[in-house]
C-alpha cells in the first residue's frame, strides 16, 4: 500500500490546477479518496475527526449486499438446471448464474459512474460517492432477462432525473435503484414481468445442455398469487418451476423464481445483521417495516376475499421483494425518515402500504417498490411532525 500512495503522491501534481491532466482532477481524486483516507484536517474550528467518511459507508453496504447476491447467482444457474432438466453440480450453477448477473452489474457501474464523472468534472466537484451501492442494487432487483440495453437506459434516467437534477447525492428525494426499476417497469412491462422474464432458460454458456422440459413456468409465487381466481381461496398453492408445491420454509430459503437478489430471506438477514451491528442502517425502520406488513397482512386475512387476501403474514414478508426492500431500501439515510421516532412510522407505513397495494391491485402483486417511493414522497413531512410534536411537549414542559 506505501508504494501505490508513492506513486498516487507522484502523479498527483499532474491532476491539480495548472497540471497537464487537471481536466480530469475530479476523477483523480475519487480513486485517491476511494483508496485512501484523505490526510489534509481542518485547523481551526471545532470538528469531529472520524476515519469513517461516506465512501466507508457505501463500502460497508456493498459488503453487506454481497450474501445476497451471491445466493441471487446460484439462485439463477439453480433455476435454468430447472428449467431445462440439467444438473451441472454445484459450483457449474454457480458459474452460470455469476456469468449471467455480472454482465449486468458492469454496465449498471459503466453507465451510473460514467455519468456521475462527466457531472463532477463539469461542475468541477469531488466525485460523489452515491452510486457505489446504487450501481450494485439495480442489477439484484431486476429479473435475470432484464436486456443489458434496458437496464442502462433506466440506469441513466434514474441517474439524471432521480439524482442530479436534485443536486446530487444528499440531495435526492427517490432511491435511484427504485427509481430505475420503476422506470423498466413501468416503460417496459413484459421485460419486468411474466412468466418468461425470472428463470433464464437459454443455456447461453453451454454449461447445463438441457432442453426446456414441458411443464416449466418461470412464473414468481406472488405471480401465481396475482392471478389466481377466488374458486381458490383456501386451497391455492405456489408452485416451482416443475409444478411442484413449494412450503413456506423453501420460500424462505428463497431457491424461487424471483428478482436476482431479492429471494433469499437468510442471506438478506446477514446483510440486516452487518448493517445493523455496523451502525449504517437502523433497526427501527427495519422492525417497524416488517411489523407494518405482518400487521396488514392480517387484517386482510381477517376479510379474505381474494387469495393474496389470505396469504399469510409470513408468507408474504417472505416473498417477493419485501425483505430486500425493508433492509436495503427503506433504510436509505438519504431517502427516508430521519427522526427516531419518524424511522418507526415511516417503517410501518411502508410495510403495511406494501401489502396493500398487493392485495388491492391484481396488476402489480409486488409492491414493495412503489410503497417505498411513495413514503420517501412523506418520509420530510413525517419527520417535520415528529419535530414539531417534540418541541411542542417542550414548551408545555416550560410552562409548567
Amino acid at each position: 500500500m506505501k508504494a501505490l500512495r508513492n506513486y498516487l503522491n507522484k502523479i498527483k501534481p499532474n491532476f491539480e490546477e495548472g497540471g497537464k491532466l487537471s481536466m480530469f482532477r475530479s476523477v483523480f481524486d475519487g480513486f485517491e479518496t476511494f483508496l485512501f483516507v484523505p490526510n489534509t484536517t481542518s485547523k481551526s474550528g471545532v470538528h469531529i475527526h472520524d476515519s469513517i467518511d461516506s465512501k466507508r459507508v457505501m463500502t460497508l453496504v456493498i459488503i453487506a449486499l454481497i450474501p445476497a447476491l451471491l445466493f441471487g447467482m446460484y439462485n439463477t444457474g439453480y433455476q435454468h438446471n430447472l428449467a431445462i432438466g440439467a444438473d451441472p453440480g454445484f459450483w457449474m450453477t454457480f458459474l452460470f448464474g455469476f456469468l449471467a448477473v455480472l454482465p449486468k452489474i458492469i454496465i449498471s457501474y459503466g453507465v451510473g459512474l460514467g455519468i456521475e464523472f462527466v457531472v463532477a468534472q463539469w461542475k468541477k466537484e469531488e466525485i460523489q460517492e452515491g452510486f457505489l451501492v446504487s450501481g450494485m442494487l439495480i442489477p439484484m432487483i431486476v429479473p435475470i432477462d432484464t436486456p443489458l440495453w434496458m437496464i442502462a437506459v433506466a440506469t441513466a434516467f434514474a441517474v439524471v432525473f432521480a439524482k442530479e437534477v436534485f443536486g446530487g447525492t444528499g440531495y435526492n428525494i427517490f432511491n435511484v435503484a427504485l427509481v430505475t426499476r420503476a422506470f423498466l417497469f413501468f416503460a417496459y412491462p413484459a421485460a419486468m414481468s411474466g412468466d418468461q422474464v425470472f428463470v433464464r432458460t437459454a443455456d447461453t454458456f453451454g454449461i447445463g445442455g438441457g432442453q426446456v422440459v414441458d411443464a416449466f413456468s418461470g412464473a414468481t409465487p406472488l405471480g401465481q398469487i396475482g392471478i389466481a381466481g377466488k374458486e381458490l381461496i383456501g386451497s391455492f398453492q405456489a408452485v416451482d418451476v416443475l409444478g411442484n408445491p413449494l412450503t413456506t420454509l423453501e420460500m424462505f430459503i428463497g431457491l424461487i423464481p424471483g428478482s436476482i437478489a431479492e429471494t433469499s430471506v437468510p442471506a438478506i438477514l446477514i446483510g440486516a445483521v452487518i448493517l445493523i451491528f455496523t451502525g449504517v442502517a437502523s433497526w427501527k425502520t427495519m422492525s417497524s417495516c416488517f411489523i407494518g406488513g405482518a400487521v396488514m397482512a392480517a387484517l386482510f386475512n381477517l376479510a379474505g376475499t381474494t387469495v393474496v387476501m389470505t396469504i399469510s403474514p409470513i408468507d408474504h414478508l417472505f416473498l417477493g421483494g419485501f425483505a430486500f426492500g425493508a433492509v436495503f431500501m427503506a433504510t436509505d439515510p438519504v431517502t427516508s425518515a430521519r427522526t427516531e421516532t419518524g424511522k418507526y412510522i415511516y417503517g410501518f407505513l411502508v410495510g403495511a402500504m406494501a401489502i396493500l397495494i398487493r392485495a388491492l391491485n391484481p396488476g402489480y402483486p409486488e409492491g414493495m417498490m412503489l410503497a417505498i417511493l411513495l413514503m420517501n414522497v412523506f418520509a420530510p413531512l413525517i419527520d417535520y411532525y415528529v419535530v414539531e410534536s417534540n418541541i411542542s411537549r417542550r414548551l408545555k414542559r416550560a410552562v409548567k
